[in-house]
């Protein structure tokens, strides 16, 4: 049983003893490595001491929190010198309740100042939820959209754990509160609650897309349904605006924005680095080990 569990876990045992032997040395190789590029930016960037009117914010990973994003969204709404805002959106979507959140939070953000919605990559289910209040959605030529949908899924561990010896003892006091449990089968009354969850989801984020992109809510099975759709169909589906480049996005913000001399709010390549680590981190332990109402 101990081998067992020691050979499932190796992987990760193994990453975190390389971590811990040699922790000092990556941190201080990054840190050296962040100094000397951002030291060699700023003496060749003419527009260092000007002041930023634009601002990126970046969508990428799986949607699991909506913390980090939501605080940029709120930066760029309330900073007076920021006139527009380009999302840059590179997602497979996550989680309903934060995809809701980074989505009315854009919403909020487009009646004072424009935004231009970029997908990159992919732009899905909760990701392209997050961004349909956007004033206009650019999609990279390569990019996929779409994937409108919900699901809710559950691993069923029951034969693993006949076989390891492991028993659960539950003491509950409501006929659904154990829907969507690990530990058996579900029985078909808890499919059927499980069910009722899914479907007033899925309309609530039908209804939105339809109402912010002008679509009819009965014309749901072209637009929506789950759908995968390339840059080129989503356009003429309706999901998107223009079939461009990062650059023709750029120039659609800037041009919408009514700025004379553009000029980007810069990141801190260092704390941008560690989001992107801790995120992607999160984001896959959520993915393998979270059941939940995910927008995928």
């Amino acid at each position: 049983m101990f081998d067992f569990i020691k050979k499932l876990f190796y992987p990760i045992i193994a990453i975190l003893d390389f971590i811990t032997k040699y922790f000092k040395t990556i941190v201080f190789l990054t840190i050296v490595y962040f100094f000397v590029s951002s030291s060699t930016e700023n003496a060749i960037n003419t527009d260092s001491f000007q002041q930023a009117n634009l601002q990126k914010i970046e969508l990428f990973g799986a949607i699991m929190t909506a913390d980090k994003v939501l605080a940029k969204i709120e930066e760029a709404k309330t900073n007076k010198n920021i006139k527009g805002v380009l999302l840059d959106v590179n997602s497979p979507g996550g989680a309903v309740a934060p995809s809701v959140e980074l989505s009315y939070a854009i919403k909020e953000l487009s009646k004072i100042k424009p935004v231009v919605a970029y997908a990159s990559g992919v732009m899905a289910s909760g990701s392209y939820y997050a961004s349909i209040w956007a004033d206009k959605i650019v999609a990279n030529p390569g990019a996929m959209v779409g994937s409108i949908g919900v699901i809710f899924q559950g691993a069923n561990f029951e034969e693993l754990m006949e076989k390891v010896g492991v028993k659960t003892q539950t003491i509950k006091a409501g006929l659904y509160k154990e829907s969507g449990t690990p530990t058996r089968q579900w029985t078909t009354y808890e499919k059927e609650e499980l069910e009722k969850v899914i479907k007033d989801t899925y309309n609530m984020f039908v209804g939105d897309v339809a109402k912010a992109r002008k679509l009819k809510v009965e014309d749901h099975t072209k637009f929506a349904n789950a759908h995968i759709f390339t840059s080129s169909q989503a356009k003429k589906v309706g999901l998107v605006d223009s079939v461009a480049t990062l650059s023709y996005a750029k120039n659609l913000i800037i041009k919408l924005s009514k700025v004379q001399k553009p000029v980007w709010k810069k990141e801190d390549k260092f704390d941008k680095f560690l989001d992107r680590v801790i995120s992607e981190a999160v984001t896959n332990f959520s993915v393998m080990f979270n059941s939940n109402l995910k927008a995928y």
